[in-house]
């Protein structure tokens, strides 16, 4: 079953598509939010897995919902506008379906949504992802696919392959949320997957440098320690 979240400024709306969703039964709709606002408040109590998401609303667009969330779900954009099409599918949406919303693209939609998500096969499976928004691109990136989060001030800069995006998060907000298993702080300015490590040297010093493709990364000799612990190096 597909735990679905509607938001949408837009009371009609949201009833037209709580219609059309009933005759879809994979489909469990969870709640509705009438702003991007409470759409952030609704996702984090309700943990759905999919947005049907609006892009054009009072106080705040569909991308500022998903900019401050830590974790997105998928996400098919509705909306009466044709002009944020672009944005929306560099962010990697599953679909944008034009208001009114056609039943049978709907239908197209949700059948591409359960194959990401694992339901048609069996459990769900698909990994946890990260909303980034820099400047006028967008991305959903799965956390397993970045390699390095890069300090910059208040930002921080993320690598992933295709995109060195900057996020408007630290480096602190972000490792509040990692695994600290898997996303090693190597320093004040670095968070590594350690997944994406490809060799591991110690330097002159005691430290050690991290070779990741395309950089390396050096470690302290503090936290060096700490990561031979955690590797058992």
């Amino acid at each position: 079953m597909m735990r679905v979240l509607i938001v949408d400024d837009e009371r009609l709306a949201r009833a037209e598509l709580r219609r059309l969703l009933a005759t879809q039964p994979q489909v469990e709709v969870v709640g509705e939010a009438a702003s991007a606002a409470e759409g952030i408040v609704q996702v984090a109590a309700l943990a759905p897995d999919l947005l049907l998401l609006d892009v054009q609303m009072p106080g705040g667009s569909g991308f500022d919902l998903l900019d401050a969330l830590d974790d997105a779900p998928e996400v098919i954009f509705t909306t009466a506008f044709d002009q944020y099409a672009v944005q929306a599918f560099e962010a990697s949406a599953l679909d944008y379906l034009l208001k009114p919303v056609q039943p049978q693209r709907l239908a197209a939609a949700l059948a591409r949504a359960a194959s990401r998500l694992g339901i048609a096969s069996g459990p769900a499976t698909a990994p946890r992802k990260l909303f980034i928004r820099d400047g006028e691109r967008c991305w959903f990136v799965p956390l397993d696919d970045i390699t390095l989060f890069e300090s910059e001030g208040n930002y921080t800069r993320v690598h992933f392959d295709g995109g060195r995006p900057l996020l408007a998060r630290s480096l602190l907000q972000l490792e509040q949320r990692l695994d600290p298993q898997q996303y090693f702080r190597a320093s004040r300015r670095h968070i590594v997957n350690l997944a994406a490590v490809r060799r591991i040297e110690q330097d002159d010093t005691g430290g050690l440098v991290l070779h990741l493709d395309g950089t390396t990364v050096e470690v302290s000799r503090r936290r060096a320690a700490a990561l031979k612990q955690l590797t058992l190096l």
